[in-house]
């Protein structure tokens, strides 16, 4: 009897925790919008030291599947693939060659890791690798 009660609570909490951890990732939010870096992971060096002048911005082009932005210094574009919550982006084509730093090169270099995103629920995007978020975007006031 007590071991029915114990499996049938386990098959419970089961029901109730896999329910909950099916949430589907949207693409809603993610296009038409201009997304400006208000952190990011790894580097030594202070986000504001990183990047003093301008911060990175990234928008997402649904029609042209590419990225396009400025990444503190010098503009960039670039592939991306989606298929659902995993992301990844394409090798950044040519870009103007401006030397702003080590931001740059943060940047770039972290975007190449990503391979999961979410726009969460205060509407920030977070790109991450796989479970860790690296990159965390606002949306821009200015478009």
């Amino acid at each position: 009897m007590k071991t029915t009660q114990i499996l049938s609570l386990l098959i419970f909490a089961l029901i109730i925790c896999s329910c909950s951890s099916t949430k589907e990732t949207t693409t809603e939010g993610l296009f038409d919008t201009e997304w400006e870096l208000e952190y990011i992971s790894g580097p030594r060096i202070a986000f504001s030291g990183l990047y003093p002048d301008k911060k990175p911005k990234i928008k997402f082009n649904e029609a042209t599947n590419k990225v396009e932005g400025n990444n503190s210094c010098n503009g960039y574009s670039a592939d991306f693939t989606l298929n659902g919550a995993e992301i990844s982006f394409g090798e950044p084509g040519p870009t103007t060659m401006m030397y702003c730093g080590e931001g740059e090169s943060t940047f770039l270099n972290t975007m190449e890791k990503v391979n999961r995103y979410t726009v969460d629920d205060e509407g920030k995007l977070n790109l991450m690798i796989d479970d860790v978020p690296m990159m965390r975007f606002k949306k821009s006031t200015q478009e």
